[in-house]
């Protein structure tokens, strides 16, 4: 018998899956690696300061070079001024971290495998609401035993982003969307069947 993810609904058909994708050993040390990348692409990287060729002012000695017994100085804009440039300034950069689509799917994988194998996974189709109502969505979630989690659908109606986008322990996204930390955060995992479908294919 092939590996199966259960049916949100009490007494729902369960889902058949692929063990390379949802039945994968756990890779902690992946994993980490994954979600530290993750966090560090997230960085703004924008402080930014100017050194003395960037600051304004500075175009005239300030004042001669000898006789007035103070130091020689030939610009505003030296780093020793307090208006001047700063010596090593700090410039935009970027903290991403190299993680290889290999690397990545794998982790995905190795994530997706151990929420199913803690029960924190399951496949329901009835999370649409039929209208922009966020009660109606409510107990479509209390149906399925859902107060705080992650919805990966395969496509986010205008009716389910009305209704959802107030709430504070729902996340939902799609496939294409989906990152780390939400799964691995997420008290539940709700996926559509063809989401599902669609991480087997994109991960495989």
């Amino acid at each position: 018998m092939g590996l199966q993810i259960p049916s949100a609904v009490d007494g729902g058909a369960p889902l058949d899956v692929s063990e390379a994708v949802f039945g994968r050993d756990y890779n902690e040390s992946l994993v980490h690696q994954l979600i530290v990348a993750y966090f560090a692409g997230a960085r703004s990287g924008t402080k930014a300061q100017k050194t003395r060729s960037e600051v304004s002012g500075g175009g005239a000695k300030p004042w001669r070079q000898k006789g007035s017994g103070r130091a020689r100085a030939g610009t505003t804009r030296s780093p020793l001024w307090r208006t001047g440039g700063v010596t090593f300034a700090a410039r935009p950069r970027s903290y991403a971290q190299k993680l290889n689509k290999k690397m990545y799917r794998a982790a995905m994988r190795s994530i997706l495998s151990e929420l199913l194998r803690q029960g924190r996974l399951v496949v329901s189709d009835d999370i649409y609401p039929s209208a922009p109502k966020t009660k109606e969505f409510l107990k479509k979630l209390e149906s399925i035993g859902v107060s705080r989690g992650l919805l990966v659908t395969d496509a986010i109606d205008e009716n389910l982003f009305l209704a959802a986008r107030n709430l504070r322990d729902i996340l939902v996204c799609t496939v294409t969307s989906v990152n780390p930390v939400a799964l691995v955060h997420s008290e539940r995992v709700v996926l559509t069947s063809q989401a599902a479908k669609q991480l087997e294919v994109g991960l495989a």
